[in-house]
């Protein structure tokens, strides 16, 4: 891989697993040898905190402070000012000044490409770059689909979760068609899965149904587990907390089936 695959983990509802989804896959690719940044571009922050920021509000430059650079045509500061390591694991993190932006890329010239401004330079650093997006479909998931190569959906097995794949795929299409026409969608993970409900199995086809034709679903499906809680507080995947979790085990086969068809 000469450039890094850059992905985008999301969907425009929240709770849905996107940022355990992204670090977890990226703690199992660091484990195959894989150099991988993990970019938080949710205002929340959660990612930051699962990788063992405390008080993201503290830290000198985040994610806030680089696409602002890019919006004033400003230079870029040094990686090492802004990027985190841990372990084969590098971060760009972010703050709640992230939620600021939004409002500065309305009268931004070529507000869409932000972001893709700023990984464009680092995807040589890295076999993947994974961003974790924000709960909504405002101009900071736009930018992140904008820079990515492909979308990795995580979806519950809830009926509005469900629902709200419409407006996402959507999004995406609009997305393709004006901005980034090279951008594919990976496919839809559903995540806390609870196989013994009538109402999962019930949800689980319909989105068969719906998306199954044209978007692959993946085979593998994440479990609930309150031990994914946990490893987030301790700042760990919970493939590093609990390897023999049932989440841990689904998300290993879950990256396998991921990477196959690459």
């Amino acid at each position: 891989m000469q450039n890094g695959k850059i992905i985008a983990i999301a969907n425009q509802k929240g709770g849905v697993g996107k940022t355990t989804t992204a670090l977890n896959l990226a703690y199992v690719l660091s484990e195959q040898g894989k150099k991988v940044l993990l970019v938080d571009v949710d205002p929340q922050s959660n990612l930051t905190m699962c990788f063992g920021v405390d008080r993201p509000e503290e830290l000198d430059t985040t994610i806030y402070h680089l696409m602002m650079a890019v919006i004033e045509e400003r230079e870029l500061p040094d990686k090492n000012k802004y990027i985190i390591s841990n372990g084969n694991i590098d971060l760009i993190p972010c703050s709640i000044e992230l939620s600021a932006v939004e409002v500065n890329l309305v009268n931004a010239m070529s507000r869409e490409i932000t972001l893709r401004t700023i990984l464009q330079n680092l995807r040589k650093d890295y076999d993947y770059i994974i961003i974790d997006c924000m709960p909504s479909l405002g101009m900071l998931t736009i930018n992140a689909l904008a820079a990515c190569d492909s979308v990795l959906i995580t979806a519950t097995p809830q009926y509005l979760s469900a629902k709200g794949l419409e407006l996402l795929l959507r999004t995406i299409i609009k997305v393709k068609k004006r901005i980034n026409p090279n951008i594919e969608i990976d496919g839809i993970l559903i995540t806390m899965f609870t196989d013994r409900t009538i109402l999962s199995r019930e949800i689980l086809n319909l989105i068969n149904e719906a998306y199954g034709k044209q978007i692959r679903i993946f085979e593998n499906k994440i479990p609930s587990s309150i031990k994914v809680g946990e490893s987030n507080l301790k700042s760990k995947s919970i493939i590093e907390y609990q390897p023999n979790n049932k989440v841990a085990i689904a998300y290993n086969e879950f990256t396998k089936e991921y990477i196959k068809n690459e």
